[in-house]
């Protein structure tokens, strides 16, 4: 079993929750139990939306420090494509995913929120990208997803200053999605999640997935996966059925098939 990380399932949604006290720092056990539960949800049918959480009291505040200032450029070497795994196999779940962001989102830590699809943030939650203060770049993802959500002039600001940003111009940026009150985050996510709950699973990974991936791409090329997977729906049980409710005025009720 996952010491640090933990998954739990409610009503088709699953909260990954990070638990590592006191401030749920990255380190190489964490960072591992983080890939395998975001594999584990994304495998697991009954799983219809995901919630990533820190606690009430923080997020996560980034990479394991003392662990990382005793390596090596051959140790990191290889333990850098560990890090941007496990970040990897969070973006790619192939569910909605909102990141509910208390206190601290700093580092690895925001590094994780930018994998979610949308992110929820306390009134005191702080973000950012402090690498450069060590001397060094974020290294799990904060130079490219962060760039392609708030454009390249706001990421620089952050990633070259390495300020810590607060909830309100996280907000402004969009950075985070939606502000609310610290004691709220957590309700707040799991309600946002519930809205898709019931929803078309089939049609979501595929929407997720022409979104992320036409993202990497020219247009004509998203133009194209965007056609195979709106044609690949055709195929599907939940089509017929959502078109057939539409056409007799009812609700569908969708399979996931």
């Amino acid at each position: 079993m996952a010491e640090f990380v933990r998954v739990e399932v409610a009503g088709q949604i699953a909260t990954i929750r990070l638990d590592r006290p006191k401030m749920n720092a990255l380190n190489g056990q964490v960072q591992r139990e983080i890939a395998e539960a975001a594999r584990a949800v994304d495998a697991d049918p009954a799983v219809h939306a995901v919630v990533l959480y820190g606690g009430e009291r923080v997020f996560a505040a980034g990479a394991d420090i003392k662990e990382m200032a005793t390596m090596s450029y051959a140790d990191m070497a290889l333990h850098s494509r560990t890090l941007q795994d496990c970040f990897t196999a969070v973006a790619r779940i192939g569910k909605p995913v909102i990141a509910a962001v208390t206190g601290y989102a700093l580092g690895g830590g925001c590094e994780l929120a930018l994998c979610a699809d949308f992110r929820v943030a306390g009134e005191s939650a702080r973000l950012g990208q402090p690498e450069i203060q060590l001397g060094i770049i974020p290294g799990a993802g904060g130079t490219q997803r962060l760039p392609r959500l708030v454009g390249p002039s706001r990421a620089k600001d952050l990633i070259f200053s390495g300020r810590h940003v607060a909830a309100d111009e996280a907000l402004a940026m969009g950075l985070v999605d939606r502000v609310v009150p610290d004691a709220e985050v957590y309700t707040a996510a799991l309600e946002w999640a519930a809205t898709f709950a019931d929803g078309p699973t089939v049609a979501l990974r595929a929407a997720k997935q022409a979104v992320d991936q036409g993202l990497e791409t020219d247009l004509d090329t998203g133009l194209e996966i965007e056609r195979l997977q709106f044609s690949g729906l055709f195929a599907t049980e939940d089509a017929r059925t959502g078109m057939t409710a539409f056409a007799e005025k009812s609700r569908p009720k969708f399979s996931g098939r």
